[in-house]
């Protein structure tokens, strides 16, 4: 079976972010680490093509400056290849402009599965992975904690708050991985050295034969005007205990008009 797994190259969140001053969009410069989300995908993805016998696992991901930080992790995690897409013309991108990018790779790649993170860490839309299964035209399970190949079809046991729905698709198809469902994977010694070696094509905007209207800011149907920090919580109300505090409590929880 062979599986592309959609992953993101992210500033690494124990450094201190910065939004560009003109574009307000998140600094993307330097190196870039795997988001954490996109680690369960490649590791459900790779115990797929294990447990099929055969195939292999593809990333694919979009980053600025040809950065691959974030790629060499997840193939030395075992994964085959990667494709990268990197292009100036991508700043600025939002939600669909990216899953345009996205799809046109994955065409490149014919998978017989594609996975991706319910949502990445410095994005939050949880809306790319459903607009790529729209642009390839394949069925989408969201939220899933497993994954079973079924011959032409996969089994999928999709989260929800009250457990989990059995959901049936065939395939091809885009599945979303909840995260913390398995555990990661680390990346051998072995892994690491091979995974230095192992193939990276990088395309471009152009390559993809997409045009400069459909990606970036210019084909962006969002512009952010402005940024402010999130306003400090007050100090809370502190009830000192003298033998009636649940009576304060009460009092307080009944000008809420919470009880």
């Amino acid at each position: 079976m062979n599986v592309a797994v959609c992953v993101k190259q992210i500033p690494d969140p124990a450094a201190p972010g910065s939004l560009d001053p003109t574009t307000k969009n998140l600094v993307r410069g330097g190196k870039l680490i795997l988001d954490d989300s996109d680690a369960y995908g490649v590791e459900i993805a790779l115990q797929l093509a294990e447990s099929s016998g055969g195939g292999e696992v593809t990333l694919v991901s979009m980053a600025p400056n040809g950065e691959t930080s974030g790629l060499r992790t997840a193939l030395a995690m075992g994964a085959s290849k990667a494709v990268l897409v990197s292009d100036g013309k991508l700043a600025g991108s939002d939600a669909l402009g990216t899953a345009r990018v996205l799809a046109e790779a994955i065409k490149r790649v014919s998978p017989d599965l594609v996975l991706a993170a319910t949502e990445s860490t410095d994005g939050y839309t949880g809306t790319t992975p459903v607009q790529v299964a729209e642009l390839l035209g394949m069925p989408s399970v969201t939220f899933a904690k497993k994954i079973e190949v079924d011959g032409n079809s996969i089994k999928v046991e999709r989260q929800t708050e009250a457990g989990y729905d059995e959901v049936s698709c065939p395939l091809p198809a885009v599945v979303t991985v909840t995260a913390g469902v398995v555990e990661p994977r680390y990346p051998s010694f072995k892994g690491i050295m091979a995974a230095k070696s192992k193939p990276v094509d990088q395309l471009d905007v152009a390559g993809l034969g997409l045009s400069d209207s459909q990606v970036g800011s210019t084909g962006a149907g969002q512009e952010v005007f402005e940024v402010q920090d999130a306003p400090q919580r007050d100090v809370g109300e502190i009830v000192e205990d003298d033998g009636e505090g649940y009576a304060k409590v009460v009092s307080f929880l009944e000008n809420l008009k919470l009880i």
